[in-house]
Parts: C-alpha cells; sequence; structure tokens
C-alpha cells in the first residue's frame, strides 16, 4: 500500500464527474485555478501543495460547445506538468473520454497515428500512468502509451443496467461492426452472467471510405429477440441508426442502443428522431450537449464514477 498522500483534481469542464468520484473515494476535490487570457491561452495552477502526492487529474477529452479537444488536451498536459514541476511524487491523467484514440492506425498512404502522438505529448510532460474509459481500440491504446495505462471497460455498468430490463426475454447483442466484436461480447458474457440465460450474438457488417458508410449485412439472428446495440461512443448516430433499422428489418422484438460515450455530434437528430431505436443508453463521461438533451426524450445517462473509482483505488494498491 502506498503512504504517499492522495490528491484528486478535476478540470472545469469535467468538474460534475470528478466530483462523483471524489465522493466515491471519500476524498475532497482538490482546488485548482484555471484563467483564460483574451488571446485564446491558457494557464491552470493547483491551490495546494502536492509535493510528495499521488495525484490524480480528470479530465474528458471531447469537443463541445466551449473548447475544442485540442484546447482540452493542451489544458490537461499543461496543468500536469506544472504538477510535476511542484514536485509530486506520481501524475495519473484519467481522460473519460480519450480524444484522437479513433485514430490509431494507417487506414491510407501517408495516414498519422495520431494516437500514438498524443500518447508521446503524455510521455513528455512526464505523466506518469493513464487512465482511459473505453478507448476504441483496447490494444492500440495500450501500445501506443511507453507508460502504464489502464483501461476501464463499460460492459458491466451496461449490464447493470440492462439485466432487470430484459430478464425472461431473449437478447442478442449486436456489435455494429466486426471491429466492436469483442467489445460486444464482453457485454454479452456479462449479461448472461447477471441474467442466468443465454444471450446470443451478431454484428453488421461497414465499410467506411471517404466518409461513407456501406455495408447492409447483419450477421447472426435477432428475429424475436430484444436486440442491445454496443457501441463505444456515438458521434452523429449514423452507424447506430443503420444498424437499428437492419435488426428491426431482420425482426427485432425492440432495440437498445448503449455506448459509453455520447458525444451527440450535431445533436444527432436522426438517432433520437428514428423510431427503430427505443431507448438510448450512454454513460457519463461526456457531459450530454443541450442540444441532445432537448431532442432526447429516450434517453439513459448511466454513472460511471465508481468504476473510475475503483480504477483510481487499485492504483493506489
Amino acid at each position: 500500500m502506498t503512504l504517499h498522500p492522495l490528491s484528486f483534481f478535476g478540470l472545469n469542464g469535467s468538474r460534475a464527474l470528478a466530483e462523483r468520484v471524489a465522493t466515491r473515494l471519500e476524498v475532497p476535490l482538490a482546488q485548482h485555478e484555471e484563467r483564460d487570457f483574451e488571446d485564446g491561452e491558457h494557464k491552470t495552477r493547483s491551490l495546494q501543495s502536492v509535493r510528495g502526492h499521488d495525484v490524480f487529474v480528470l479530465h474528458a477529452l471531447h469537443g463541445d460547445e466551449k473548447e475544442s479537444g485540442n484546447d482540452k488536451l493542451c489544458r490537461l498536459l499543461f496543468f500536469c506538468g506544472a504538477l510535476k514541476d511542484a514536485g509530486a511524487q506520481s501524475v495519473t491523467a484519467i481522460t473519460p473520454y480519450l480524444c484522437y484514440a479513433r485514430k490509431d492506425r494507417r487506414t491510407k498512404t501517408n495516414d498519422p497515428v495520431i494516437t500514438r502522438y498524443v500518447a508521446a505529448m503524455f510521455e513528455a510532460v512526464r505523466i506518469d500512468r493513464v487512465i482511459a474509459v473505453e478507448v476504441h481500440n483496447v490494444t492500440a491504446f495500450e501500445n501506443a502509451f511507453r507508460c502504464p495505462t489502464w483501461h476501464i471497460e463499460i460492459a458491466h455498468v451496461m449490464a447493470a443496467h440492462f439485466a432487470p430490463l430484459v430478464r425472461g426475454e431473449q437478447v442478442v447483442a449486436v456489435s455494429p461492426d466486426a471491429g466492436g466484436a469483442k467489445r460486444a461480447e464482453q457485454f454479452r458474457q456479462a449479461l448472461e452472467k447477471l441474467t442466468g440465460t443465454d444471450v446470443s450474438s451478431a454484428y453488421m457488417e461497414k465499410f467506411r471510405s471517404g466518409g461513407v458508410v456501406s455495408g447492409a449485412l447483419l450477421a447472426g439472428e435477432v428475429r424475436g429477440r430484444v436486440a442491445v446495440i454496443i457501441d463505444d461512443l456515438i458521434s452523429t448516430g449514423g452507424t447506430l441508426v443503420r444498424a437499428a433499422e437492419a435488426c428491426r428489418a431482420a425482426g427485432a422484438t425492440k432495440v437498445f442502443a448503449a455506448a459509453a460515450h455520447g458525444l451527440f455530434v450535431g445533436g444527432a437528430r436522426t438517432l433520437f428522431e428514428t423510431p427503430a431505436i427505443d431507448q438510448i443508453i450512454v454513460t457519463n463521461t461526456v457531459p450530454t450537449c443541450h442540444a441532445a438533451s432537448a431532442a432526447a426524450t429516450r434517453l439513459m445517462i448511466l454513472d460511471a464514477s465508481q468504476a473510475i473509482a475503483r480504477a483510481v483505488a487499485a492504483c493506489r494498491d
């Protein structure tokens, strides 16, 4: 067990989630100051001593109406560097949503591998560990960073939500593309364990080129079953709508769309208006945008703070 004192910070864009995590850890949220300057630059500093402390900083790196993902990334990096300069024993960055996690490989000639570049910036400011929630590709995330990483899977949070809703019904866990099959399988196993009944699996064919998505094959039996479509994030919602419509056409009795991160780009109007989906479930890793909140009568937000608090506690053991 570490003997170093604990300091837990939540930067302003993610303060609500940070407060929930701090409450579960039974520690006060550490005090800090964030200042914005007229030219768009900014600085963030701790208002208390962190010398000799194990410091954890929580900040989701999503773009919103106030700041881009790039702005939030810089704010987190500069603050973590300042904490190391102030004598912190260790600094762990908690990114409930990690920006650029989807650009983890080359898909075209001369493509950037931005996940690796982001990792290099984390290491440059001497961040000791990175905790992330439900990244796009876990293997790519772990391989990009040379410092220790901790990945939080959201499958058990989702399974705990769905278990009482679907008990007694036949259920199929659907991945909206072949690449997400492992994520859907983790959810399938977790739900099967909680309900004590068999849960089947299916996945949707998906190809993307030049921003155009194609593919219409749905592999797996969904007829007469409740379909739960599992993904890591919802952007515009187009991928989930395609999968939901395919499940309805194949005879699914109900269709749920579930993802860890609800970005809801542009309000995701098509997603919230489609009759193919009965309910949309996300966690609070990203604050729900006002447009999505106003448009969504079927939106359910689950709390990820307990999963994050458990990861912080495990890192301290």
